[in-house]
């Protein structure tokens, strides 16, 4: 399991929301590389790049910030935020996204979701991001009466093999992970996916690797790391069992 520190984007800055509220952000960084660089250097080994405001407005707004951070710190990035469209996907990755994170358009638009997996395969992400068990789309705006379990099934069936799930009652608020709803979720991936939301010590980190399933592959860290709960290599270690 690999350890992913969260850099969200929201007006330039690297920034964390408590539950997904756009309304309550901390700022962490005024320049979003420089939280890539402390990371990097710490020991992380992939980064994950969220775009507020593209998530937000609907198409891409921090693109020049992933291609710097891409391009310094020469670890892989997932990227996600307003992509939407095939050229957007498109343009995450020439600006150095090593995988791209969709998000509302994998719901609402099949035709988009087909063209973006027969075109980077493995390399698509789809972000499940729910509230009280049901989808939330939109930059978690919206919340749908879709349960994850379906919706993720839904998407298998299109061709999806790596999700991101997503807690956003939880997400900031550093109480740990649902345990059973984790293991609900490994029980109808039928690829990898990645835990993202609450995730607040180390020992949150060790409850997740003692769950012992085969497709969790990793766990999305963001204002623990920043506020200094664990550092990536501690935390690495846990996933690890260490």
């Amino acid at each position: 399991m690999i350890l992913y520190p969260a850099i969200d984007i929201q007006g330039g800055r690297a920034v964390r929301l408590r539950q997904g509220r756009f309304e309550d952000e901390t700022v962490y960084r005024d320049d979003p590389l420089d939280a890539a660089r402390d990371w990097v250097a710490a020991g992380a080994r992939f980064l994950h790049v969220v775009d507020l405001d593209g998530a937000r407005d609907g198409e891409p707004r921090s693109l020049e910030h992933l291609a710097r951070i891409a391009a310094t710190t020469g670890v892989p990035v997932q990227y996600g935020g307003g992509l939407r469209s095939i050229e957007a996907v498109r343009g995450a990755v020439d600006a150095g996204a090593s995988r791209v994170i969709l998000g509302t358009a994998a719901f609402r638009d099949v035709d988009f979701l087909d063209a973006a997996v027969a075109e980077l395969g493995s390399r698509v992400v789809v972000s499940v991001d729910v509230r009280g068990g049901h989808v939330a789309t939109a930059g978690w705006t919206e919340t749908t009466a879709l349960p994850a379990t379906d919706a993720i099934i839904a998407l298998q069936d299109r061709g999806v093999r790596s999700f991101v799930y997503t807690d956003a009652d939880r997400d900031g608020m550093l109480d740990g992970p649902d345990l059973d709803d984790v293991r609900a979720i490994a029980d109808v991936v039928r690829g990898r996916w990645i835990y993202s939301g609450g995730i607040g010590t180390a020992e949150h980190l060790r409850a997740l690797a003692a769950l012992r399933l085969v497709n969790l592959a990793g766990a999305v860290s963001g204002k623990a790391l920043y506020e200094g709960a664990f550092t990536v290599a501690e935390g690495q270690a846990a996933l690890e069992g260490r």
